[in-house]
């Protein structure tokens, strides 16, 4: 590890089990904690997330190192592992708490949000339109310990095999040289 400060990237792109093992799996990424942003309900439980009314969104809170990975390489992963032109949805996963949303901890993230969805719409990347938001990150609540590290605690379990893996076999082809080794 070098010897530079860490910095923190908030992402949500459907269910925080899939992100955080996408997550995990970069080089430079020091740590992934799932839970919620972007609400009006204090310290949320999954449960009333879950039920939509919160206005929170299930997120990443990403700590890397920028000397090894930057912030436009996890802008990168972030928008070819999840659907970014679907409004409360990823998959099956409906709900907004499942939104496709990027929370900014500073004016240079936000700038680099927003260029890379002005240059993924101007290019024409995607079918439809992007609608992930872009705001500025408000409190981050942690999810309980029976949704941390989700994926290598249930490698086997039916979701695990139906949708984390094909999400991380996408992103050994499209990002070989951003995992860890």
């Amino acid at each position: 590890m070098s010897q530079n400060k860490t910095e923190i990237a908030v992402f949500g792109g459907g269910c925080f089990w899939c992100t955080e093992a996408i997550f995990k799996s970069l080089k430079g990424v020091t740590s992934v904690t799932s839970g919620f942003t972007g609400g009006r309900t204090l310290s949320p439980s999954y449960e009333q997330v879950s039920s939509g009314n919160t206005g929170h969104i299930e997120s990443i809170k990403i700590e890397f190192d920028p000397a090894m990975i930057s912030y436009d390489d996890l802008l990168s992963v972030f928008f070819n592992t999840h659907d970014p032109t679907t409004l409360n949805r990823q998959g099956n996963d409906v709900g907004e708490q499942y939104s496709s949303a990027i929370f900014y901890s500073n004016e240079e993230q936000k700038s680099k949000a927003e260029s890379l969805i002005k240059e993924l719409s101007d290019s024409k990347a995607y079918e439809d339109p992007i609608i992930t938001a872009v705001k500025p990150l408000g409190e981050f609540y942690p999810a309980d310990e029976s949704h941390k590290d989700f994926y290598d605690k249930n490698k086997g379990s039916p979701y695990c095999e139906i949708v984390i893996e094909p999400k991380l076999d996408k992103l050994k082809k499209r990002f070989a040289e951003l995992l860890k080794k």
